[in-house]
């Protein structure tokens, strides 16, 4: 469905290794902190980071008045409702499985395209969210009874993915006359502002000093999650159809499972090398060039 350049290519894989890895150490991070205060650290030393980019690469920082309704509401999708909802659900699931459960995006993303958007997706798409959909299930066997005594984690998961799908979708659409760096500042510093809010209201007889591994869990997530990751993801999503740029991620999941089955001892089943195959129909679904007539 659609041809990735090289340097689609090329930020597709690093960004696959990046948010990948970050589930087992955002679920290292969390433990024995309070993970709204934990994610509000990542992004407010996240947010000069992305001021140094644009900074470097001589972008603008201003945003049109009359754009700023726009911007509010692409944030709060994309990136409010994602960040407070999802490390809240790591926090109560194990890394891999809350990694697994936020990226049922394609899933929502697909339903919400056709239901909301009158998009029109080939058999071929339908075949790919199909089989990302049964490398979910996959991926979940071993932990369907855990999950069962979680229900709020779970839902908290399913409603990030949720959010991140509308996110997608509205940010594809837009017609807004920034600059993708701009918009990921600007989507960065308003969640930072929303999640401090959060923080203080449900966290702060929680706040005590922070522990050494939950500062390398904070830096880590500043600058690769929030100044490197969040910006390609933003680039892909507005370059890329909506179906494609959210099954082209597919593999994070996956990567979140297998890291964390090598830091944390987790066993893996034949049902994670299935998955596995699934998860690579899913992408080349969307990614694989047709063939010419």
């Amino acid at each position: 469905m659609h041809k990735l350049s090289t340097r689609q290519w090329t930020l597709l894989v690093l960004l696959t290794l990046v948010w990948g890895v970050n589930w087992p150490i955002m679920k290292a991070g969390v433990t024995g902190f309070p993970p709204l205060t934990f994610r509000l650290w990542c992004l407010w030393l996240g947010v000069p980071v992305l001021a140094l980019v644009l900074w470097q690469q001589k972008l603008p920082f201003k945003v049109e008045r009359a754009h700023w309704p726009e911007v509010l509401k692409l944030a709060f999708f994309n990136m409010v409702l994602w960040h407070s909802l999802i490390i809240v659900a790591v926090q109560s699931l194990s890394s891999g499985r809350a990694a697994i459960l936020g990226y049922t995006m394609p899933i929502f993303s697909a339903v919400l395209g056709a239901t909301l958007f009158s998009d029109r997706l080939p058999p071929r798409a339908w075949l790919g969210v199909a089989a990302a959909a049964g490398g979910v299930v996959l991926l979940l066997w071993h932990e369907l009874a855990n999950l069962g005594g979680r229900p709020v984690g779970v839902l908290l998961a399913l409603g990030a993915a949720a959010a991140w799908a509308m996110g997608t979708q509205l940010l594809r659409r837009t017609k807004m006359p920034a600059h993708t760096l701009t918009l990921a500042f600007w989507m960065s510093v308003i969640t930072s502002v929303s999640l401090t809010v959060l923080a203080w209201l449900f966290e702060r007889e929680q706040w005590h000093a922070m522990p050494a591994h939950t500062l390398a869990a904070v830096i880590y997530n500043a600058v690769m999650v929030i100044g490197f990751a969040h910006s390609v993801w933003f680039y892909l999503a507005r370059s890329l159809p909506p179906i494609a740029s959210t099954l082209s991620v597919m593999m994070i999941p996956v990567v979140g499972v297998f890291s964390g089955a090598l830091w944390l001892g987790e066993v893996l089943h034949w049902q994670d090398w299935s998955a596995i195959a699934l998860v690579l129909v899913a992408i080349a679904s969307v990614l694989w060039p047709r063939r010419a007539a």
